[in-house]
């Protein structure tokens, strides 16, 4: 096995539907920037709110990725 070096980032991610569709959002962001993405691990899920109703869903990520 060779050896490798990764990086982790933070990220978060919105929907107003679900905190799942909100890390779909971020991993899918995340995607289209960096290669070779290999763990999303969940660190905090919370819930923006007006007037006392839930109006979105935001889920914050740690993501690795292997650096070439």
């Amino acid at each position: 096995m060779d050896n490798s070096v990764y990086k982790i980032i933070e990220v978060v991610g919105f929907s107003e539907k679900s905190w799942e569709d909100a890390a779909k959002a971020a991993v899918g962001t995340v995607d289209s920037s960096v290669r070779d993405m290999r763990v999303a691990e969940v660190v905090k899920m919370d819930m923006r709110l007006e007037d006392n109703r839930i109006v979105g869903y935001r889920t914050k990520l740690k993501v690795s990725f292997k650096l070439e």
